[in-house]
């Protein structure tokens, strides 16, 4: 363990990468972090973790005793890790007879956060004692005067028009808000269910982001003075532990932020993620891409034709004619797609399987992206079924089918095994996994005892983490798509090892009408959280609805005639804006509002690349046909060529007249929307 001295002058190296790192960054960044914001970081480490007289900021009842008051005999242990550049790693352990607790936290040297998770395990012959009301997170907070606490976070997603809204809270004395999904299971379902969270408060604030791809329960409990108390954790948890046995708490992910500015926040936290939550593949996070769905290359072949090159073939669970899995004995092969369960290429339609495809696109620099749903049994002929059906949670009439049970060790390593062989064997790029019903909540808490309140889910969640990191690890060029019913399971474990390529299954039951302005919507909203996510415009091309689609992932479809010169349009749109949105600062120019009334704008600006991107929807009841927007992160002392992506000419405008005067755009139509080019040409500001 190191001593206080040996702590004290690796921060102050610390201190030195991250100035050094500042000031390589300041030539081409607007938007970084202050000493001021590193400095609470490090105090915040310091005081919660390190320091052993104080409470961690985390709690748990074990054998009827807080962990705010455990016996003495508790031997505590601390072990620090440099693990790179970047990241230090503080292991600590608390142990007494037959128990251990360890907290696994690692602290970054480049941005003001720190990530922690609880373990718990039985180290001894016996049975423990109850271990209950585990909480990953449990830390009180205190305002100085002036405005008070202001929670800022989403809605989350149930295919609705206003999956994502963002709302703000007000803690004042004596208030609880409470979080978490319905009972379903899935980590971002319902209004409640968002699991990240800006705190706002005098001088600063914190994000939080929850990682739990389950039922996490959180709250802010305001006292009657100055003080907060923010716990999160699984939302379930009164058990005994079996010899041997570990369970673990939700990732908690902190990040410290100082003034007065959300927005700033935002974009930190975007940085952030960009640096160290994306997957990576060979050190690159994934780059924008359009994909077009099918499952041969005729399709491809089409899009070439007109010009437009597709960098992914998608083949998800109902492309026609039919199911790539067996679904016998039922007749109706296009509408059971839902018969989920044999996990086999169905020979009788694809002989060879779809090597012989990917191989194809591959030669194209193209990648390959199947769907798959295994933790969904819903075919009483599968394998599955009838050979292991003790690897199945039973089902119930919201969970649309059996649960395979990946805490199961026995499934675990069949699932693992089954799906890398197929993954390897189809030449499959991008997995795309689904989880579709109500969600698995109520087969797990149906398999738990009395004294085993929460188990399942616990080792349920380990193994489905465990699956997702031993195929990355078998298939060093994979990556996974995340979709639970739509965006319902992106909390911060997943993004950590996926992307969402498909955000709502809203727009499956939108139309013409609305899905545009409700992709706008999603959009505003999710674009301060996850920097990269996908969707379609579901078939409408027109440039109102096109533009309305506009992520790093785009999809594209149904290309004829007819279509074909706005397919054309969209596409040129998209490649050029498309990095700007992934790699760019976001800066939301109106209010969110769902309203056929209003306008909606926002800014994306990557000074890195000099370049910046406005996106403005005129609503179809909206009467003003112009309006002004002050732009956000410019230069004042440059000059921005200015055009808009479909008409010619531009015109120059002055960075400081950007900002303090505005950009005037100016949409005929109603409903229309505009998108708004911008490159800086001169200035030594940044």
């Amino acid at each position: 363990m190191w001593n206080s001295c040996t702590r004290t002058l690796f921060r102050v190296r610390k201190a030195g990468v991250f100035l050094a790192a500042m000031c390589a960054v300041t030539a081409h960044a607007l938007v970084t972090v202050t000493r001021e914001e590193m400095e609470q970081k490090d105090q915040w480490v310091q005081q919660r973790l390190l320091t052993a007289s104080n409470l961690p900021p985390f709690s748990f009842t074990y054998d009827g005793h807080s962990s705010s008051n455990l016996p003495p005999s508790w031997v505590r242990a601390e072990t620090d890790t440099v693990l790179d550049t970047h990241r230090t790693r503080h292991v600590l352990t608390w142990t007494t007879e037959g128990l251990q607790v360890k907290c696994v936290a690692v602290e970054y040297n480049d941005y003001p956060v720190v990530k922690w998770t609880i373990y718990f395990k039985n180290t001894g012959t016996n049975n423990s004692p109850i271990l209950q009301d585990v909480q990953g997170l449990d830390t009180k907070l205190s305002r100085t005067s002036g405005p008070e606490f202001l929670l800022h976070t989403l809605k989350g997603d149930w295919d609705t028009a206003d999956s994502y809204e963002p709302y703000q809270l007000t803690l004042g004395p004596g208030s609880k808000h409470t979080f978490g999904p319905p009972e379903s299971g899935k980590s971002c379902d319902g209004p409640d269910g968002w699991p990240y969270y800006n705190l706002q408060m005098p001088g600063g604030g914190i994000i939080l982001a929850i990682g739990w791809p389950g039922q996490w329960a959180g709250s802010f409990t305001r006292d009657a003075g100055d003080g907060l108390r923010v716990q999160a954790g699984q939302q379930l948890t009164h058990l005994v532990l079996e010899p041997g046995e570990e369970i673990r708490t939700p990732l908690i992910l902190v990040l410290f932020w100082r003034g007065t500015s959300v927005v700033r926040a935002q974009n930190i936290w975007r940085h952030f993620y960009m640096a160290h939550i994306i997957p990576r593949v060979n050190g690159r996070p994934p780059s924008p891409f359009v994909a077009v769905v099918g499952d041969n290359t005729n399709v491809v072949g089409a899009y070439w034709r007109a010009g437009i090159k597709p960098d992914v073939l998608w083949r998800d669970a109902d492309t026609e004619p039919y199911t790539w899995y067996p679904v016998a004995p039922y007749p109706d092969k296009t509408a059971n797609w839902v018969y989920t369960g044999n996990w086999v290429v169905d020979t009788n339609s694809y002989p060879q399987g779809f090597i012989g495809l990917s191989t194809a696109l591959h030669g194209l620099g193209m990648k390959f992206l199947l769907w798959f749903e295994p933790e969904r049994v819903d075919n009483p002929h599968s394998g599955l079924e009838l050979h292991h059906f003790n690897w199945l949670l039973p089902g119930t009439p919201s969970t649309a089918g059996d649960i395979l049970n990946e805490g199961n060790p026995a499934a675990f390593q069949w699932l693992t095994n089954h799906f890398e062989r197929l993954i390897r064997s189809n030449g499959i790029d991008w997995y795309r996994e689904d989880m579709n019903g109500g969600g698995p909540l109520p087969a797990w808490r149906n398999q738990d005892t009395r004294d085993r309140q929460g188990i399942t889910e616990n080792f349920y969640v380990q193994g489905h983490l465990a699956y997702w990191d031993a195929l990355l690890a078998m298939n060093p060029g994979l990556r996974i798509d995340c979709c639970g019913s739509g965006g319902r399971r992106n909390d911060v474990e997943a993004m950590r090892r996926a992307v969402p390529l498909w955000r709502t299954d809203f727009a499956e039951q939108g139309n013409q009408s609305s899905l545009p302005a409700a992709n706008q919507c999603f959009t505003y909203a999710l674009c301060s959280w996850l920097p990269f996510q996908g969707t379609s415009c579901h078939g409408f091309w027109d440039p109102y609805s096109f533009r309305s689609a506009f992520v790093a992932e785009f999809g594209m479809g149904g290309l004829d005639k007819a279509n074909r010169a706005a397919q054309q349009q969209a596409y040129a749109e998209w490649k050029e804006i498309a990095p700007i949105m992934l790699n760019g600062d976001y800066y939301p120019l109106t209010r969110y509002s769902r309203s056929k009334a209003v306008w909606l704008a926002w800014q994306f600006d990557w000074p890195k690349e000099r370049e910046g991107v406005v996106q403005a929807f005129r609503r179809r009841d909206c009467n003003p046909v112009a309006k002004t927007f002050r732009l956000r992160g410019l230069d004042p002392g440059a000059d921005y060529r200015v055009a808009k992506s479909d008409k010619k000419g531009a015109i120059l405008m002055s960075g400081r007249a950007l900002m303090e005067h505005g950009l005037t755009v100016r949409i005929e139509d109603k409903p229309g929307a505009a998108v708004v080019i911008y490159q800086r040409q001169s200035g030594t500001k940044f």
